[in-house]
């Protein structure tokens, strides 16, 4: 056992593989989605098949991969909190990273994989705790000044949106994979069970609204999605708006603006868990919306996501689920394009179902 965090099995065996923490520095549920797959590779070389994740507290990580297998724990850095909070998160400031640095070192980690191009606090940290391979990008003479040396890669400068480029180049470089993995999250087996039985009275096919932003630029607003509401209700299928306890008002709005004889079609979601409104999007036929969290969730489970996206960079991620609708600016998008681009996306799968 003479390796640093040797830990033994069972019938002499000796798990030898390095306790590792991997850190995340992008701060979206989004972001978190499509980097889940890249931390279960890491994980397999990791003893016990396990990683600490550490991730801004923003990304929810709890709710949507708290329960996979290669998870140990997920580890707040709580640095950028939201705006409204109105706080200073503990690990803010030029003293952030020691005190961060100081609370990972009871955990005698072997090595830090970060997924990130500022590493810089993040390698200050790891100095705090003791963890001396500490893996990266590497994209900067600074960073091989600072990171162990290890195989960098450059980072995507392309026009396509970069975290997921940067982490798949990132993983096959350090061998965690050998090819790029398209993201995927599971359901909670618990949260599915509810939302298959809030979900049931609900008219098939059944659509989900993700009406909720984390920027204005990124709304598309309330009046283009009562428009598609009506739409898609008045062909009698059912639509379901999604978003978190922020969007409850404008889901209510939205409900009260639909066809008085449409109302019954249309229902809202806005009280529930990550997990759950994971669970409700694996249930639907399509997640259509703004570039949010809630269309990520949608792709991760399989779900077919249309993404009003405007002129903002294209995500590459998952051509197969993740469907978008660009233009010069968001308002350009109507609510009639976005009901065809649904329906073409609807009458392929049925082609292909029918023709596998």
């Amino acid at each position: 056992m003479n390796h640093p965090s040797a830990f033994p099995v069972g019938n002499g065996v000796v798990d030898t593989r390095p306790r590792t923490a991997v850190q995340l520095q992008l701060n979206g549920m989004g972001d978190l989605v499509w980097h889940a797959q890249y931390f279960r590779c890491v994980a397999e070389q990791s003893q016990g098949g396990q990683v600490s994740l550490i991730v801004a507290p923003t990304t929810m990580a709890r709710e949507l991969v708290g329960h996979e297998p290669w998870v140990k724990e997920v580890i707040d850095f709580d640095r950028r909190p939201r705006r409204s909070e109105r706080r200073k998160g503990r690990h803010s400031g030029l003293l952030g990273p020691l005190r961060f640095g100081a609370e990972l070192a009871p955990r005698r980690f072997d090595r830090m994989v970060l997924f990130s191009d500022h590493p810089g606090r993040a390698i200050i940290a790891c100095w705090r705790a003791g963890i001396r391979t500490i893996l990266g990008f590497g994209d900067t003479w600074l960073q091989r000044q600072l990171l162990t040396k290890s195989p960098w890669i450059s980072r995507y400068r392309g026009p396509a949106v970069a975290g997921y480029k940067d982490a798949t180049a990132f993983s096959i470089a350090q061998g965690f994979c050998s090819a790029p993995i398209v993201p995927r999250i599971s359901v909670r087996p618990d949260a599915l069970e509810r939302m298959r039985e809030r979900l049931a009275p609900m008219q098939q096919p059944l659509h989900a609204l993700a009406i909720g932003a984390s920027e204005s630029y990124k709304q598309w607003g309330e009046s283009n999605f009562v428009e598609l509401a009506n739409r898609l209700a008045s062909r009698g299928h059912g639509v379901l708006l999604v978003g978190g306890p922020a969007e409850s008002q404008l889901a209510k709005d939205i409900q009260a603006r639909v066809e008085p004889a449409l109302r019954g079609l249309v229902a809202a979601m806005t009280d529930c868990t990550v997990a759950e409104s994971v669970a409700a999007l694996s249930l639907v036929r399509s997640c259509i919306g703004n570039d949010t969290g809630a269309v990520q969730f949608a792709a991760g489970v399989g779900t077919d996501a249309v993404v009003v996206l405007g002129p903002r960079p294209p995500l590459e991620h998952d051509p197969e689920h993740v469907h978008l609708l660009q233009a010069p600016r968001l308002a350009d998008i109507s609510a009639a394009e976005v009901e065809a681009r649904v329906l073409a996306v609807l009458d392929q799968r049925e082609m292909t179902r029918r023709n596998p």
